[in-house]
């Protein structure tokens, strides 16, 4: 019994030191003032990749959820599985790509990498409502990284009903920030260069 608190307690810390690091390494290599450029010019795809797992993870997620409500517990594993695969794949390509290149800016019509008043004024409130599902994304799936630890673990460690209320919030966010991950991307990709 004492064992199996240690090793509940080595799990926890490990979910909340992932927790803060994400974040933390994302916002290092977005706001660094000079990229590592490690990759090459290929990671200009990586936003369109970007957008093609999120797809992929609103349809493993739904997946997830039909399965569960159909009591086939052995499927629902599989897609939470490969939701949770996919997110860990999203998170290694976004980092690889705003280590390489600049983020682009919505607006952004001559792709110098600033905006002007013409710029601002042609592209009016599309930026604001293009800011705002951003900043709800980006908000959002930071805050949804624990949760979603925490409710793999639960269900790992066969902490059913800790796992069924953790994921009543937990899923609703997965899916709006996967969604909105698509949303963006077809917002900005008229200023990709």
């Amino acid at each position: 019994m004492e064992k199996e608190r240690a090793d509940n307690k080595t799990y926890l810390r490990i979910i909340y030191l992932i927790s803060i690091l994400i974040p933390l390494v994302v916002a290092f290599l977005i706001f660094f003032p000079s990229k590592l450029g490690i990759a090459g010019d290929w990671v200009k795809i990586l936003p369109a990749v970007h957008a093609t797992i999120n797809s992929l993870t609103v349809f493993t997620l739904g997946a997830a959820l039909v399965s569960v409500k159909k009591g086939n517990v052995g499927m629902h594993r599989s897609f939470m599985l490969a939701s949770l695969f996919l997110g860990i794949l999203f998170l290694i390509s976004y980092i690889l790509y705003h280590s390489s290149v600049d983020s682009v800016k919505f607006g952004d019509l001559n792709y110098d990498g600033e905006l002007n008043e013409s710029e601002l004024l042609e592209v009016g409130t599309n930026r604001v409502v293009y800011l705002v599902i951003l900043a709800s994304h980006i908000l959002l799936s930071i805050l949804v990284v624990p949760f979603v630890l925490f409710a793999f673990y639960f269900a790992l460690t066969g902490q059913i009903a800790r796992h069924k209320k953790m994921v009543k919030f937990t899923y609703p966010v997965w899916m709006y920030v996967s969604i909105t991950g698509v949303i963006v991307y077809f917002m900005i990709k008229p200023y990709y260069f």
